[in-house]
């Protein structure tokens, strides 16, 4: 198989219409300019497939196109063609906007911060999804965004707990029956959303109680997400994260995209498209709900609809 894909065009330049869709389709593949109507892709791009469609597109609206699919001649061209790909100055301008977010955490409000946040990370999913030869700009990219995420939430809950170094050892679903579990007051994604794990699939007859000092919790009650609960982050794994690997709950596609959508709203890491739709939808019920007691009983409603969803055949 070929490494490039090559695309000469010659579009007419009226009616104009057909040069305007044709530029706006090309600039979404990312692909590469050589010179005025001479575009290169690599053939592993995930829009390759794309750059097909366009060459069948100008064809058949009667204007002239080929598509080539070639090896460099030798290293010197390779290099070239790869150098059309760099997103060097791009990853440069997305960490030094990283840095000014960070300067503004502590005067900013919550809903600017939330702002701020979202847009940088959409600039970096967008800018991953163009780079098709990632490198150590991309990981410093993505982990000063993901280090911004965790310095913000820290800003926002500075009681959010620290991860323990331990192992995680299974436990019986029915040793767990009828308890009370609390937990910080005011729930956020991760307590939130372990609140719904536990009543929906460990102890159906839960009581939650919700503390303003998570040092006065009960003795008699399984405290998590915070310092010495129960259950609580471990290692790289968020408070969801544990409780579902520790009652084997994990096992579960639909609970493990779970996991992985809390994970990155909590803490940060691997960005998911969903990610910020459910982020803003469990703020949305926050402010709907000032009782913790409602905002469960809401969450309880919204992570069944997850759920289902991510259960559901021919998902998209």
């Amino acid at each position: 198989m070929a490494d490039w894909l090559i695309l000469t065009a010659t579009l007419p330049t009226n009616p104009s219409g057909l040069r305007v869709r044709v530029w706006r389709a090309l600039k979404a593949t990312g692909a590469g300019t050589l010179r005025e109507g001479v575009y290169v892709l690599p053939c592993t791009a995930p829009t390759a497939q794309a750059l097909r469609d366009i060459d069948r597109a100008i064809v058949e609206a009667g204007a002239d196109a080929h598509l080539l699919e070639v090896d460099a001649r030798d290293d010197a061209q390779e290099n070239a063609f790869r150098a059309l790909f760099d997103r060097a100055d791009l990853y440069a301008e997305l960490l030094q906007a990283v840095k000014d977010a960070r300067r503004t955490i502590k005067r900013a409000s919550e809903a600017e911060l939330h702002k701020t946040l979202r847009a940088l990370e959409q600039q970096l999913q967008q800018l991953q999804a163009s780079d098709f030869f990632p490198g150590k700009d991309q990981a410093a990219a993505a982990e000063a965004v993901a280090g911004l995420r965790r310095e913000i939430q820290l800003h926002l809950s500075p009681d959010e707990p620290a991860a323990e170094q331990a192992v995680i050892e299974p436990r019986r679903i029915e040793d767990f029956q009828g308890r009370t579990w609390a937990t910080r007051k005011r729930p956020w994604m991760d307590r939130l959303a372990t609140a719904w794990l536990v009543e929906r699939f460990i102890d159906k007859k839960a009581k939650f109680l919700w503390l303003a000092d998570a040092k006065k919790c009960p003795k008699d009650a399984i405290g998590y997400d915070f310092d010495g609960a129960t259950f609580t982050h471990v290692g790289n794994l968020v408070t969801f994260e544990v409780v579902a690997r520790t009652f084997g709950l994990d096992e579960a596609p639909a609970v493990r995209r779970i996991g992985e959508l809390v994970h990155y709203i909590d803490v940060g890491g691997i960005p998911r498209d969903e990610a910020p739709g459910l982020e803003m939808l469990v703020r949305g019920l926050q402010a709907q709900h000032a009782d913790d007691d409602a905002l469960l009983k809401a969450g309880i409603s919204f992570f069944d609809a997850l759920h289902a969803a991510l259960q559901a055949p021919n998902r998209h």
